[in-house]
This record gives C-alpha cells, structure tokens and sequence, in this order.
C-alpha cells in the first residue's frame, strides 16, 4: 500500500470515530498543540489518560465492592474519570459519567456497577481505537509520509 492509500484509510477511520461519538473535537485541538518539537505530544497524553484510567477504574471498582459504599469517593472518582475523558476528546467514555453521577447522588450502588460495567466497556473501546489510530501513523510515518490533518470534523 503507497502512502497516499495509507493517508486516506487514515482520514477514513478517523472520520468513523468521530462519526461513531468515540471522539470529539477535543481530540482535534488536543492534536493541533503537536508541533515538530514535540511530535509525540498526542500520544504522550493519551498514554497518561490510559493510565490514568486504569487507576480510577480499579478505584472504582475497589470502591463499588465495599459493603458500606462512600458515594462521595465514587462520585470524585467518576467526576475525576469525565475530566481527563473530556480533556482528551474521548466522548462516549465521558458520556457514561453523567448517569454515574446521578446514580452516585441516589447512591443506588446496583445503577452505579450498571454504569462502571458500561464506562469500562466504552474505555476498552476508545482506547483499541486510538491505539490502532497511533498504529496507522506510525506505519504512515514509516513509510516516509506525513500525517494528514484531521481537523475538517
């Protein structure tokens, strides 16, 4: 495949994963602050949420388990989890923290669980989308191309 196929198959899946909610326009700012001093700048960030992530989800699940449920902790911990999803543009992670909070609120821990299995699903998916997003400028990159903006969603 030339370069310029992998361009556009590139632009084509970036399209879908704004088209699909995965991503918003965050995402396109979050990539407009890349420069040639530092090009690994998306990633870097992205890398942090991921493990960021996996942190307030173990949290959260910790949390969620405990016979005496602190909705106060679940409720920083989901409120923590939409920041750093808005902030890198992941918008169907940040979508499922709006319910959780208001479950959080009734303090129904049934609901809660319903969402934390819903909010991990939707992270397990952006996140195999943003790493095979990486993947394919990597090879383009490789290949000896440059990256194509995305900036026309």
């Amino acid at each position: 495949m030339d370069v310029g196929q992998m361009q556009r198959r590139l632009l084509d899946y970036s399209k879908t994963l704004f088209m699909e909610g995965y991503l918003d326009a965050q995402f396109c700012q979050l990539q407009q602050l890349q420069d040639e001093s530092n090009p690994d700048f998306v990633v870097e960030v992205v890398s942090l949420f991921f493990e960021d992530s996996e942190k307030l989800l173990n949290d959260l699940t910790m949390a969620l388990a405990q016979p005496i449920v602190d909705f106060k902790k679940v409720d920083a911990h989901v409120h923590q989890f939409k920041g750093s999803s808005s902030s890198i543009g992941a918008n169907r992670v940040k979508n499922c923290c709006v319910p959780f909070r208001s479950f959080c609120e009734e303090k129904n821990a049934d609901a809660c669980l319903r969402c934390l299995q819903h909010m991990k699903q939707e992270y397990v998916f952006v996140k195999d989308k943003l790493e095979t997003l990486f993947r394919m400028e990597q090879q383009i990159v490789a290949a000896g191309g440059s990256v194509p903006s995305m900036d026309v969603f």
